[in-house]
């Protein structure tokens, strides 16, 4: 029977809707609702802003600066990039630079930690 009623109701027409949307009103007092509430789809900036959200488990290690020591900072990127000391210099001298990507969480602040313990200034992201 509710199967039959909803075939029903899906089939309506506009006036019909129109008809009996009146006789709920007028016979039992219901009125139908006029909003109708519809998200819109995300957008990608929308969409991006709620996985930031989301705290993150993956991260990049970017190197902003290099502070005072940067003799310090060349010798530590060596060290967590595996890159050869030319390598390692040019990335310190071209701050901003990513020097390590796809890193877990405490990996990345073990990393930041050390940075700023020799006076460099990194961001994860």
């Amino acid at each position: 029977m509710i199967e039959k009623l909803a075939e029903q109701l899906v089939n309506l027409t506009v006036k019909q809707v129109n008809e009996l949307a009146t006789l709920l009103k007028k016979k039992y007092g219901i009125e139908p609702s006029t909003s109708i509430k519809v998200d819109p789809p995300l957008s990608q900036k929308e969409e991006t802003q709620t996985h930031e959200k989301e705290e993150k488990s993956i991260f990049n290690i970017i190197l902003k600066s290099s502070g005072n020591s940067k003799l310090s900072v060349v010798k530590l990127v060596k060290e967590i990039t595996g890159k050869g000391l030319k390598e390692s210099k040019d990335l310190v001298d071209n701050a901003p630079s990513v020097l390590k990507e796809s890193v877990n969480k405490k990996e990345a602040e073990d990393f930041k930690n050390k940075f700023e313990e020799i006076g460099a200034e990194v961001e994860l992201k």
